[in-house]
């Protein structure tokens, strides 16, 4: 397999050790791209949730890959989420190609990217730990049992159906949760003078210029694969937000420069692209 040079790749939210990581097809997209620099945003293996008696091959694949990258030549940065927090008494150690840190800033052709995981915006993360680590327990099951469903669907037909999807639109509260994730890391990154600030956490892929009075900056969110199955590519000047589908191997691109707007979509054989580019 011919494998796609990238300059950077930002993948977060894996889950790792958990039901719902979609390790397999994380493998799939890993191995069909040779990133110069590739980043982890947080939340690959997950510690709160980590199982002796489950942690699959596949899921083992994935840190053999990552581990591979690293030996022939990609820098690898892991940085620390809150479900994988445990690692953060061991921030700022590097060994080889592999850095562990909390943060990282990179410079992206004279423009500085601002990369961290985000769940320092959470107080349900910061105050009440155990509730968080409830609710990632909860969110675990619900996504098992919704590929139970899915499964099911597929059977007979229909189109697949995500509950917590279904729970984010339909709760305010969770929609003023991501509104407010946002609005925070954008408003730092512009008083701090970064043109790209670049998150995960929340498990919601965007890109979207985002400006105040005080500037402007693009923010970036890697989402996850546990539901989304999305990775941020960035490549000679601009930003594209990948989604995995085995169906035909299908990506979804958002392409990002910085001047104007301009928005194409087409079709070739196998392989489906919808691409919104700002020169």
């Amino acid at each position: 397999m011919k494998k796609r040079k990238v300059e950077l790749v930002v993948i977060s939210d894996v889950h790792l050790g958990t039901y719902g990581s979609h390790a397999k097809e994380l493998y799939n997209y890993l191995s069909a791209i040779k990133p110069k620099i590739l980043v982890l945003n947080g939340d690959i293996i997950d510690v709160w949730q980590f199982r002796k008696s489950y942690f699959p091959k596949a899921h083992l694949k994935v840190i053999q890959k990552i581990i591979s990258f690293a030996s022939k030549g990609t820098k690898v940065y892991y940085i620390t989420g809150n479900h994988d927090e445990m690692l953060r008494k061991f921030s700022d150690m590097s060994m080889g190609n592999f850095a562990l840190v909390d943060k990282l800033v990179l410079d992206l052709d004279d423009k500085k990217a601002w990369i961290f995981h985000g769940d320092v915006f959470d107080a349900s993360v910061q105050h009440s730990k155990w509730i968080a680590k409830l609710g990632g327990l909860g969110y675990d099951y619900l996504i098992l049992l919704n590929r139970f469903v899915n499964w099911c669907l597929s059977k007979i037909g229909k189109e697949p159906y995500s509950f917590s999807k279904q729970i984010k639109a339909g709760v305010k509260k969770a929609v003023k949760h991501i509104s407010d994730f946002e609005k925070t890391a954008t408003e730092l990154a512009i008083e701090n003078n970064y043109d790209y600030v670049i998150c995960g956490h929340i498990h919601e892929p965007k890109i979207i210029k985002k400006e105040n009075k005080n500037g402007a900056t693009l923010y970036l969110n890697s989402g996850d694969w546990v539901e989304n199955l999305t990775a941020l590519e960035y490549n000679k000047k601009r930003w594209k937000l990948f989604h995995y589908s085995e169906t035909n191997y299908a990506e979804d691109e958002n392409l990002f420069e910085m001047e104007d707007l301009i928005s194409t979509q087409y079709v070739t054989p196998a392989i489906f692209f919808k691409k919104t580019i700002l020169d």
